[in-house]
């Protein structure tokens, strides 16, 4: 069965930085695009950023551009988040989700109901 397990949270100065993992299984995790999502209690679920199947593309929201990172290793199954210039507003809790079309060819937001498996998430809080 698809699996996607977060891991790289905790606690972060502001400015400082975390990398984000996602180790995916149970699908071909090198024909999908891959997605960072995030959601803070009481808000609704932003999305962060995606990749390409192929790791050719990427897109972010506006407030972490130049400041995060998305990547992927199709060799080891695994996604990742570099986040780099740490604020108090980007405190949440990540998620990692995987898209239901194979091989989309295009990045940026969509609709959410076009993820299929999400991971448990992973909180990253930014505080002094």
């Amino acid at each position: 069965q698809v699996q996607l397990v977060e891991s790289g949270g905790g606690l972060a100065q502001p400015g400082g930085s975390l990398r984000l993992s996602c180790a995916a299984s149970g699908f071909t995790f090198s024909s999908y695009s891959m997605y960072w999502a995030r959601q803070v209690p009481g808000k609704g679920l932003e999305w962060v950023s995606n990749i390409l199947s192929d790791g050719s593309d990427t897109a972010y929201t506006d407030s972490v551009k130049g400041r995060f990172t998305i990547s992927r290793d199709n060799a080891k199954n695994t996604l990742y988040l570099q986040m780099n210039s740490l604020k108090p507003e980007d405190t949440a809790l990540y998620y990692c989700a995987k898209d239901r079309q194979r091989r989309r060819t295009v990045v940026g937001a969509i609709p959410f109901s076009e993820y299929d498996y999400w991971g448990q998430g992973t909180q990253v809080t930014v505080s002094s």
